[in-house]
C-alpha cells in the first residue's frame, strides 16, 4: 500500500473520524482509524458503535491497500509534519507503515485491517436533504438549550419532529426551551426522535464552503445520519419520549420588550462578572421607563449596575434570570433586535427575532428575595 496526500486534508479528515474514537475502547481494534485506497481517494473510518465517522480526501494512489492505525498516534504525527504533502507506505508482508513530510520520517505499527468491524450506510425509513447552512441554523439554535446531567438522557438531546412538510427541532434542559422550525416545498415523512447533542455538535462543525451544500439526512427507530460528499456520520439515538412543550409557551404578554440584541448581551456578560461566582448566577432585570436596569450582587464580591435603552410596552416589571441562560440564546441570534415577551416576576419570558418567527426561546425566571 502506498499513497500521497495533501497533510491539511489528511489532518482534517483525522481529525473528524477520532471523535469515534473511545476513551476506554471496547477492543484494541475500536482505537484505530482505520484506512482504505477507493480509485483516487482515501476512506478513513472510526466508530465506538455509538458514533460512527466516515471521511473522504483525494489521493494519489500508487499501491491499494487498507490499514488500522492507532488513531490517538497517527493524529499526533500528521498534525506535527512540516510538509504540503504526506506519504504513507507499506510493504505486503511488513505491519509497519512508513510515513514521511518534507524531511520528516516516522514508522507507526499497524493492527489487523481485517478486525476492523468497517461501517455500513444507514437504510432508514426517513429520509430527506437540507441545505447545510439550513441544517446549522437547526442545531445551532437548539443545541444550547440541552442539560448535560446524563442522570436525564432524554435532555441530553434535540428532538427532532416531522410532520409531513414540517421539521421541528426542540432542546429543554426543564429551565429553558429553544424551539425552530421549517417548512419546506416537499412532503419528508413522518417521525419523532432524539438526537443526542454529542453528533449535532460533529455535524455544527462539519466542514463546508461559501456555497451551501446538500446534506442528506437519514432516520430510523434507533439510528440516524448525516451525509455529504466527503464527509458521513452516523449516530444512535436517544430512547425515551421527550415531553411535550405546546403548553409552555406563552401565547400573549403583558409587557413587550424591543432592545438592542448586541448591546443587551454584552451588558448581561458584564454584570455577570460579579454573580457567575454563585450557583445560579442571577441577574436582576428591571424593566421601566424605556429602560432595562440590570443589577447583580455577590456578597463576599460586591455588585453590578447597568443601563440599556429599550422599547417597552406594558406595565414596569422586575424579574430574574440566571445570566447564562439569556447570554446563550443571544448569541445564538443574528438579527440585530431581540424582542422579550413577559408576564409577571415568576413566569416563562420568551426570546425571539422580529423577523424570525420560526424560532423561539422560552426561559423561567428565578425566584429571588428583593
Amino acid at each position: 500500500m502506498k499513497f500521497t496526500c495533501s497533510k491539511n486534508d489528511l489532518n482534517e479528515a483525522l481529525r473528524i473520524v477520532s471523535k469515534a474514537i473511545a476513551t476506554k475502547p471496547q477492543t484494541p481494534i475500536l482505537s484505530c482509524i482505520f484506512i482504505q485506497t477507493q480509485g483516487d481517494k482515501l476512506e478513513l473510518q472510526a466508530t465506538n458503535y455509538e458514533l460512527s465517522f466516515i471521511c473522504h480526501i483525494p489521493a494519489t494512489i500508487e499501491e491499494s491497500g487498507d490499514i488500522a492505525l492507532t488513531g490517538r498516534y497517527v493524529l499526533e504525527v500528521v498534525t506535527k509534519m512540516p510538509g504540503d504533502t504526506i506519504t504513507f507506505s507499506m510493504m505486503n508482508d511488513d505491519k509497519t507503515i512508513h510515513i514521511q513530510s518534507g524531511q520528516s520520517k516516522f514508522t507507526l505499527l499497524s493492527m489487523n485491517a481485517a478486525e476492523f468491524p468497517q461501517i455500513e450506510h444507514l437504510a432508514g425509513n426517513v429520509q430527506f436533504t437540507l441545505k447545510d447552512n439550513v441544517l446549522r441554523e437547526l442545531i445551532r439554535k437548539t443545541i444550547f438549550a440541552c442539560a448535560t446531567d446524563e442522570g436525564r438522557p432524554v435532555f441530553t438531546g434535540c428532538s427532532l419532529t416531522i410532520e409531513g412538510n414540517k421539521v421541528t427541532m426542540a432542546a429543554t434542559n426543564i429551565h429553558r426551551l429553544a424551539v425552530i422550525s421549517k417548512v419546506f416545498d416537499q412532503e419528508i415523512g413522518s417521525i419523532q426522535i432524539i438526537i443526542p447533542a454529542k453528533i449535532l455538535a460533529e455535524v455544527l462543525h462539519m466542514p463546508g464552503g461559501d456555497i451551501p451544500t446538500e446534506v442528506t439526512i437519514t432516520c430510523s427507530y434507533n439510528q440516524i445520519s448525516f451525509s455529504t460528499p466527503s464527509v458521513y456520520m452516523a449516530s444512535r439515538l436517544i430512547e425515551g419520549q421527550f415531553p411535550s412543550f405546546t403548553n409552555v409557551i406563552p401565547r400573549s404578554f403583558a409587557t413587550n420588550v424591543q432592545v438592542d440584541r448586541a448591546a443587551f448581551a454584552a451588558a448581561i456578560d458584564r454584570v455577570a462578572l460579579i454573580s457567575r461566582a454563585g450557583d445560579y448566577n442571577v441577574v436582576k432585570l428591571q424593566f421601566s421607563n424605556g429602560n432595562i436596569h440590570l443589577h447583580s450582587r455577590n456578597p463576599e464580591i460586591g455588585d453590578a449596575d447597568e443601563d440599556v435603552a429599550a422599547e417597552i410596552d406594558g406595565p414596569d416589571l422586575m424579574i430574574a434570570f440566571n445570566a447564562n441562560y439569556l447570554i446563550d440564546v443571544l448569541k445564538s441570534m443574528q438579527g440585530d433586535v431581540c424582542r422579550i415577551g413577559l408576564n409577571k416576576e415568576l413566569s416563562p419570558a420568551v426570546l425571539r427575532e422580529p423577523d424570525d418567527e420560526d424560532f423561539l426561546y422560552v426561559v423561567t425566571p428565578v425566584r429571588t428575595a428583593h
